[in-house]
């Protein structure tokens, strides 16, 4: 099965002092980096910058903040540093110029939800295990105001800014998804490898189809030694989908009880997936027809087949540990 991919992007805040260094860390002005063990300062001069400093971040931030006409207390916030990046993954084998673009259209985001005279810099590292970019800002708000609070400060805007950058950052990279909880929004990103998935438990519920079809007594022995063996694969699929399901869901429709008027033996072999088996309605309204139709597929299973197949537990058992 693919790995997720994940746009990442976090927010820290920074009020004195302890802005000269992340400003040190950012914009490697040190020699050596003892307390991140990750930078290999061999690869330093592969780092760029989307947004150069015009001067030192504190300094540069109190002329912004004095400008705005904005009063600063001791604890105010003065910097807020964006950090973004991706899974792993997503980066394996993309060329420098592919890298840039990604981080480019992050900061496209940035710039159109705060003003971008405010960013102070923004700098990709690609001297550690994975790319990211470190963009810092001073958190005026639109109408000159201070307030890192009123930008990032509570749960209800940190899941507003990661929903809005990844539906920025998935029109361009589909493959990604959002890498927090949506249940502010009611909304999750189902991803392609889903998608992928259901077309091979298609493909077998096909041939379920098919050997179910035009059975007599005469090739029933053939044929059910065939969907028994069918079966193996396809009901852990269908108990996978279904968790899949449950993950990317937005909201809860009628139960299916087909599932619960099976075999009794049968209904233990497909506990996982009936438990709690309150399918969610989802973003693609296909694909729970799909899921619907693979879980029907069952109902056509005649008794005398799942007799059979719920008669050979040291199959089941054998399959199970193969799985």
């Amino acid at each position: 099965m693919e790995k997720a991919q994940y746009g990442i992007m976090r927010f820290a805040k920074y009020k004195g002092p302890e802005i000269g260094n992340i400003e040190a860390h950012n914009e490697r002005t040190k020699e050596k980096y003892a307390s991140n063990p990750d930078v290999d300062v061999s690869r330093s001069n592969q780092n760029f910058h989307l947004v150069e400093p015009k001067g030192k971040y504190r300094a540069e931030a109190e002329r912004q903040i004095a400008e705005a006409g904005c009063r600063t207390r001791k604890d105010s916030v003065r910097v807020v540093e964006t950090l973004i990046t991706a899974s792993p993954e997503f980066f394996k084998g993309k060329k420098k110029a592919e890298i840039k673009e990604y981080f480019q259209t992050a900061l496209d985001f940035i710039r159109a939800h705060q003003n971008p005279d405010t960013i102070l810099s923004a700098v990709v590292h690609m001297d550690e295990k994975s790319p990211h970019m470190h963009l810092s800002f001073v958190p005026l708000t639109e109408d000159g105001r201070l307030s890192a609070k009123d930008i990032v400060g509570n749960k209800k805007k940190l899941t507003w800014w990661q929903d809005e950058f990844w539906k920025h950052m998935v029109k361009k990279y589909p493959e990604l998804e959002r890498g927090e909880s949506a249940s502010q929004t009611g909304r999750d990103h189902i991803p392609p490898r889903v998608f992928k998935e259901m077309t091979r438990l298609n493909k077998q519920r096909e041939r379920l189809d098919g050997l179910l079809t035009g059975m007599t007594r005469l090739n029933m022995k053939v044929r059910t030694e065939e969907i028994c063996k069918l079966l193996d694969s396809y009901i852990p699929g269908v108990e996978k989908m279904q968790t899949q399901l449950n993950k990317y869901s937005t909201a809860t429709v009628t139960e299916n009880k087909k599932l619960k008027k099976k075999n009794a033996q049968l209904a233990q072999s497909l506990d996982k997936a009936t438990e709690e088996s309150t399918l969610k309605k989802i973003a693609d309204a296909r694909l729970r027809s799909d899921y619907e139709e693979a879980i029907a597929v069952l109902d056509r299973i005649p008794k005398e087949v799942l007799d059979v197949y719920t008669r050979v537990p040291a199959r089941r058992k054998e399959n199970a540990c193969e799985r």
